[in-house]
């Protein structure tokens, strides 16, 4: 499905304050199962998960999403890649206040155009698929924890996306709430999705719903279970 390839990521390369941030990373994710990035703040974890969504370029290596090399892709086709093959949530969820849950899980969707109406129907679809329906008029600073991250599952789905990438999502929830969004990470595996997750939370990669761990550290995997 992913397939990266002696992948580098260097922040201010060249400098004193270099910053080797994944270094010489090679992974495929694979379709329809569920992917963790375990390991300690500084490991590397996220900064490869912003590679594996095409949110960052690479320093060096390759990258390929299907049968596609996107690594040297122009801007505005990486951006549609990433609007049309990845779905993000994102560890502070990133809810635009002010806005409704059900406006925010638009968002999304407005770059591709297509019907108001169908859309309304679909993002209010999926705001009652989990759970949180009656709060689609709400606006987003008046959600609870498990109800913002449950919205931004959402908007992470408006394009039907083939791909969930998720960066830390359990970190500001209690543990019942953690084991809530495993459940639903569930689901999103049974549909035939890709789910990709970064976190040190023993909730998420302990989990059965989990197919594979990656274990990094100072930019580099060091282990892989099963």
């Amino acid at each position: 499905m992913i397939r990266l390839q002696d992948v580098r990521r260097v922040f201010h390369q060249g400098r004193p304050d270099e910053l080797v941030a994944v270094d010489g990373v090679s992974l495929h994710i694979e379709g329809a199962k569920v992917t963790v990035l375990r390991g300690p703040s500084g490991s590397g974890k996220t900064s490869l998960l912003a590679l594996v969504g095409c949110m960052a370029r690479p320093t060096s290596g390759r990258i390929h999403v299907g049968d596609r090399e996107v690594t040297s892709l122009p801007e505005h086709f990486l951006a549609e890649v990433r609007r049309r093959t990845f779905g993000f949530v994102f560890q502070q969820f990133h809810l635009v206040r002010g806005l409704t849950a059900l406006e925010n899980v638009m968002l999304p969707a407005y770059p591709l155009g297509g019907s108001r109406k169908a859309l309304v129907i679909r993002a209010q679809g999926l705001l009652d698929r989990f759970g949180v329906g009656s709060r689609s008029r709400a606006r987003a600073d008046w959600l609870s924890g498990g109800e913002a991250q449950r919205v931004a599952i959402a908007r992470a789905l408006v394009n039907d996306p083939q791909v969930i990438v998720a960066d830390e999502p359990t970190a500001h929830l209690d543990s019942k709430l953690s084991a809530g969004f495993m459940d639903l990470v569930a689901a999103l595996r049974d549909e035939g999705r890709t789910v990709v997750i970064a976190s040190h939370d023993p909730i998420v990669h302990d989990s059965t719903v989990v197919d594979r761990v990656v274990t990094m550290r100072d930019g580099r995997i060091v282990g892989e279970e099963p």
